[in-house]
């Protein structure tokens, strides 16, 4: 297709939030990516914050971060996952970025003295971005975040009304995603919610051309013909979602719910039959794997799993391609603090630590990297995670007693961890950050190379590589100051960045590494991240030497 044909799906959500907007857009991208259509993904947003960047992990789950530094939405890297491709940040946008540049516009005199308004400015900014990240493809597929009927989304439903008005036949279509709830009282499926959702839609202006609908139980084909007739779409453009073992069976359900079907219908596409052999085989093998491991996951943010989601996804990756079950044990660090390791972690096969901020549960942290350094268990630090490996080898072992963060203690004598003036950013402009920067946009982010050290696990890990590409997301970096001391001690520089310290690991241990990278931000089901991959093939050889 050439580029002013470019074709979009609109997804829209509605009676509740976490439905799975997300999965679905990525599913339907997957099949029509494999039927040899090339296909993107924009998530759009409508909360003010100009990224999730600033957002708790407890308020939004994980932030994201794409290859050209941007911090997004946890949905992108559902995308990227599903697709195998690397994403921008033209694919995520917010209200606070829509607003902030239709301001800046306004500033500069581009409106030419106009009144500005939510229609025709905000809307019109919304629709040209969504345009910009249609370029070059034959299919945009367009999530809009909330639920209808929120107010916060009305420009954005209204940018999607438009545009479907501007395209024309055979451009654009509506996919509502809702929920069939069983009412246990009742002993049946209610369509009433749904009804609703989609008399809301239509009173926007907005008339879907499917249903996927959310439910705990098969949709009868009576039901289904109800849903068809009182929301006026085609019978079969009604299409069942049952909770799935894995998200990755999404897209062989709605498979075999035929929903290539009547997209190819809306949108003129011809005869659709994605390859999904490979996708069949890694998803028989998160649901049943051969064989089976167990990580300690040491962490802080516990009590949303969505705070950790890239890399609990890049621990089911790893273990579909060793055909091996990767289970988890989630270990809250101030429980190590009060209780000690050896009931917690002495009958793990590999311990991780993962990224955070703030100074809440590091000694608990520093205790199960002490535990898996001097216990010969298979380790994984990644940023927080190294830096922590860092400190508690120069407590331990090199016996700084006051060694740690400068991020937890600013006049700390060793300062193991500091933060350093300048930096160049992934877009090769020079950064200058302080103690005093704004949180927003003052970390090093993105993706960077990372130069691998001859006959080091990090190269060996990588397949011989001698340079690597990852993501980052930190504020704080290694101190260069203490190298000798630590490569003189066993705790090896394997990793460099422009002299920025990228990855350490233990001379005489069997696998303990720590990346200041974020190796989770490029696992993907069909080609899982090397770091995370090799961590799990150490820990299952554990596992196997211990019987």
């Amino acid at each position: 297709m050439s580029n002013h044909e470019t074709k979009y799906i609109f997804i829209t959500g509605g009676v509740l939030s976490s439905l799975g907007k997300g999965i679905a857009a990525a599913s339907i991208s997957t099949l029509l990516k494999n039927v040899g259509f090339k296909v993107s993904i924009l998530k759009a947003d409508p909360y003010i914050n100009v990224d999730p960047g600033t957002m708790s992990p407890l308020e939004h789950g994980e932030v994201f971060v794409t290859d050209d530094g941007a911090e997004t939405d946890l949905d992108l890297g559902h995308y990227e996952r599903f697709l195998d491709e690397n994403l921008t940040q033209a694919n995520n946008f917010t209200t606070g970025r829509v607003y902030s540049s239709v301001i800046e516009k306004e500033r500069r005199g581009d409106y030419l003295g106009k009144t500005i308004q939510v229609i025709p400015h905000i809307v019109d900014e919304i629709a040209n971005r969504i345009k910009e990240a249609g370029k070059g493809k034959d299919i945009l597929i367009v999530e809009i975040g909330g639920t209808v009927g929120d107010i916060e989304g009305l420009p954005f439903l209204e940018a999607i009304r438009s545009l479907r008005s501007e395209l024309g036949r055979g451009r654009a279509m509506n996919i509502h995603l809702t929920l069939v709830p069983f009412i246990k009282a009742a002993g049946e499926l209610k369509t009433k919610p749904t009804q609703h959702s989609v008399q809301e839609l239509r009173r926007i202006g907005i008339t879907p051309d499917m249903l996927i609908c959310r439910s705990e139980y098969p949709l009868p084909k009576e039901l289904k013909n109800k849903l068809a007739f009182s929301c006026g779409v085609e019978r079969n453009s009604v299409i069942e979602c049952l909770d799935a073992t894995t998200i990755y069976q999404v897209p062989l359900n709605f498979l075999k719910e035929n929903i290539l079907t009547p997209i190819s219908e809306t949108l003129g596409l011809g005869e659709l039959t994605p390859h999904m052999d490979e996708w069949d085989v890694l998803v028989k093998r998160v649901i049943a794997p051969r064989d089976e491991l167990m990580i300690a996951f040491v962490g802080k943010y516990l009590d949303l799993k969505e705070s950790y989601k890239s890399l609990t996804e890049s621990l089911i990756h790893a273990g579909a391609h060793l055909n091996a079950k990767v289970k988890i044990r989630w270990v809250d660090s101030e429980v190590i603090e009060e209780k000690g390791c050896d009931d917690i972690l002495s009958d793990v096969d590999g311990i991780l630590v993962a990224g955070g901020f703030g100074e809440r549960g590091v000694v608990g942290k520093m205790a199960a990297i002490r535990y898996a350094r001097e216990h010969q268990i298979p380790y994984l630090g990644i940023c927080l995670g190294m830096q922590l490996a860092m400190i508690e080898f120069a407590r331990n072992v090199l016996h700084l007693e006051d060694a740690n963060s400068a991020e937890f203690n600013p006049t700390c004598q060793n300062p193991i961890i500091y933060l350093i003036d300048s930096f160049i950013d992934a877009s090769g402009q020079k950064q200058l950050r302080t103690v005093r920067s704004p949180l927003g946009g003052t970390m090093r982010l993105g993706g960077y190379e990372c130069q691998t050290k001859e006959g080091s696990l990090l190269r060996n890990v990588y397949e011989g590589a001698s340079v690597i590409r990852e993501r980052h997301r930190h504020r704080y970096e290694a101190n260069p100051v203490y190298r000798e001391a630590f490569e003189k001690a066993g705790l090896v520089v394997s990793g460099e960045s422009d002299g920025l310290i990228e990855a350490v690991e233990l001379k005489g241990h069997p696998w303990f590494l720590g990346v200041q990278f974020h190796p989770e931000f490029t696992s993907r089901l069909t080609n899982p991240n090397k770091t995370v991959r090799a961590f799990a093939k150490a820990a299952l050889a554990q596992r196997q030497t211990n019987g």
